[in-house]
C-alpha cells in the first residue's frame, strides 16, 4: 500500500489546528509558531523537519504544554486528542496524558534524565503514577522495557545511574520510559542528534521495529532528512514558525514545490552525483519573528520571490492529494500561482 493510500484511509489520531505560540521577552514578543494545522493517522509515522528555529520543537512541546509558561504562552489553536483538546486541559488532565498516553523522547538524553535518581526509579515512576501498579509489577515491566529496546543484563541495569551508561544507552533509556505505558502516540525530538552514525543507525531500526510491534502512531522531529526518507510516511516541512509543504515521503522527495524545500534538499550528499557537483547552498538568515508574518518569511531568502511574496504570507493549501504548499510560485511551471 502507498504512503498517500495508507495516510488518507486511517483515521485521525491527532488533529492540530490554528496553533500559535508565543513568548514574551524583555527583548519583545517572540513569534515561535504561527498557525501550524495538521493532522496524525493511527499507526502512521509523520517526519517534522526544517532548520534550528523553525519551530518544530516548539510546535510538539506546546501540545503537551511542556513550554514554560511564562515566559511563553499558547496564543491560540486546538490540539484534538482521543475527542479532547490538549490545549484546553488543566495541569492534572495535560499530567495524565503526558507518559500514559503520549510519550516523549527528548533532545538530549544526559539533561532529561534525573542524573539522582536510578534508571529503574525513572523507569518505574510512571508505571506506578499511570497504571497503577505495585512496586513489584512495576519493576518486572521495567526490566520488560529495558530487554525490549536492547539493552543487556536488564534486570542489573535498573539500580545503575545515568552516568553509568553511553550516549546510545541512554537515548534507548528515554525510549523505554517513553513506551512504559503503551502510549498511542510518541513524539521523538531529535532522538539521534548526540550521537554518533553507527548510534544513530541502530536507534532508527530500534523505533521502526518497535513501531511495527506495537503499531503506535509516531512524530519523528529532525532536521535530518535522510533519516526521513527511511522511516516516514509523510513529511512536514517547517519554516519560521509556520509549515510550508507537506506531502508522502517518496513525493516529497521525487517532487519538492517549495523553493525552501528544494533548498533543503539540494543540500544533501547524494551518491548519484559528479564529483565536480555543489552543494546547494541556502544564502541569508532565518527569519526574524519578533512579530507575526504578514509576508513570506522564506522571501527574503527566495530565489523565485516577487512582490506577492513581500505582501501576502501564503497560506498552506493543497496543490494535489495529500500534497500541500504554502508559496505563491509554481516552480513546476515556472510562474506564479495567480488562481490561489
Amino acid at each position: 500500500m502507498s504512503s498517500l493510500d495508507w495516510s488518507v484511509n486511517q483515521p485521525k489520531a491527532l488533529e492540530v489546528t490554528g496553533l500559535e505560540t508565543r513568548f514574551h521577552t524583555q527583548d519583545g514578543t517572540v513569534h515561535a509558531v504561527n498557525g501550524v494545522s495538521f493532522e496524525l493517522r493511527e499507526g502512521e509515522l509523520l517526519g517534522v523537519v526544517g532548520e534550528s528555529g523553525s519551530g518544530k520543537s516548539v510546535t510538539m512541546m506546546s501540545l503537551l504544554q511542556l513550554i514554560p509558561i511564562p515566559p511563553g504562552k499558547i496564543a491560540a489553536g486546538s490540539a484534538i486528542f482521543n475527542g479532547r483538546d490538549l490545549i484546553k486541559m488543566n495541569s492534572d488532565e495535560i499530567r495524565g496524558v503526558r507518559g500514559g498516553q503520549i510519550g516523549f523522547i527528548f533532545q538530549d538524553p544526559m539533561t532529561s534524565l534525573n542524573p539522582v535518581l536510578t534508571i529503574g526509579y525513572q523507569l518505574t515512576e510512571s508505571l506506578r503514577l499511570h497504571m497503577g501498579m505495585t512496586n513489584e509489577q512495576a519493576h518486572q515491566r521495567a526490566v520488560e522495557l529495558l530487554q525490549l529496546v536492547g539493552i543487556p543484563m536488564a534486570e542489573s541495569r535498573l539500580s545503575d545511574y545515568p552516568h553509568q551508561f553511553s550516549g546510545g544507552m541512554r537515548q534507548r533509556v528515554m525510549i523505554a520510559i517513553a513506551l512504559a505505558c503503551s502510549p498511542q502516540l510518541l513524539i521523538a525530538d531529535e532522538p539521534t542528534t548526540a550521537l554518533d552514525v553507527t548510534i544513530q543507525a541502530q536507534i532508527v531500526d530500534l523505533v521502526k521495529r518497535l513501531r511495527q510491534e506495537i503499531g503506535m502512531s509516531i512524530i519523528w522531529i529532525t532536521h535530518d532528512l535522510g533519516v526521513v526518507a527511511g522511516i516516514a510516511d509523510r513529511v512536514l516541512v517547517m519554516y519560521g514558525g509556520q509549515i510550508v509543504e507537506e506531502a508522502p515521503v517518496k513525493e516529497l522527495y521525487a517532487g519538492p514545490q517549495h523553493p525552501y524545500t528544494l533548498g533543503l534538499l539540494g543540500s544533501l550528499p547524494r551518491l548519484d552525483s559528479n564529483r565536480n557537483d555543489r552543494l546547494l547552498n541556502i544564502e541569508g538568515q532565518p527569519p526574524n519573528l519578533s512579530s507575526a508574518p504578514v509576508s513570506c518569511s522564506f522571501a527574503p531568502r527566495c530565489a523565485y520571490a516577487y512582490d506577492r511574496c513581500r505582501e501576502e504570507n501564503p497560506q498552506l493549501k493543497p496543490i494535489s492529494g495529500e500534497h500541500k504548499i504554502a508559496c505563491w510560485w509554481n516552480v513546476k511551471k515556472g510562474e506564479p500561482r495567480y488562481d490561489r
